[in-house]
């Protein structure tokens, strides 16, 4: 009993498949929703996303204090944590530091090990370097905090164009001895 991280670019069906995951559960569904409503077009995705759960799904919004929302989660249940890129983001626009953003995360990806669920964030580390501090330091925790949720996770998945491809554990590659 764990979870599924699902990782993947923007539009790339990990939020679809976090749902057909949670459906096939059979269980009560929580969603732990990170976003905020800054602007126009995030009020009207946020609606959106609202719209296409099912009726009968429990949502927490978790902006900032994910822990605590992950914790009021009944052991029974299955949790959609979506996303941990905004989670990310918010943090530090909040002006925490990627140290405290990473230890948090540790924290929580060690208690998500325990439940059933799927966690759903963006892969940011496949592009160029970013040209600011701000940007860099976002690509940097976020890519960290992903690990940490891929360590704990039962499996962890990349979505591209609605596409799954499994994730191999890295230390399964050291197990390869050459000919």
């Amino acid at each position: 009993m764990a979870y599924t991280l699902l990782l993947g670019g923007a539009r790339s069906g990990k939020s679809a498949m976090a749902q057909r995951l949670a459906l096939a559960s059979a269980l009560p569904v929580v969603v732990v929703a990170t976003a905020e409503a800054g602007d126009a077009e995030m009020v009207e995705r946020i609606r959106r996303h609202r719209e296409e759960r099912p009726r009968g799904w429990r949502t927490l919004e978790a902006p900032l204090e994910l822990g605590e929302a992950i914790a009021s989660v009944s052991r029974d249940s299955f949790f959609v944590l979506d996303c941990l890129t905004l989670w990310v983001s918010n943090l530090l626009g909040a002006g925490r530091s990627a140290e405290s953003i990473i230890a948090s995360a540790s924290a929580i990806a060690a208690d998500l090990a325990t439940r059933r669920g799927v966690v759903v964030t963006n892969e940011v580390g496949l592009g160029i370097v970013p040209a600011n501090e701000l940007a860099r330091a976002f690509r940097d925790a976020l890519g960290t905090v992903n690990a940490r949720f891929a360590a704990a996770a039962e499996r962890s998945v990349l979505m591209v164009a609605g596409r799954a491809l499994m994730l191999e554990d890295a230390a399964a590659l050291l197990q390869i001895a050459p000919d």
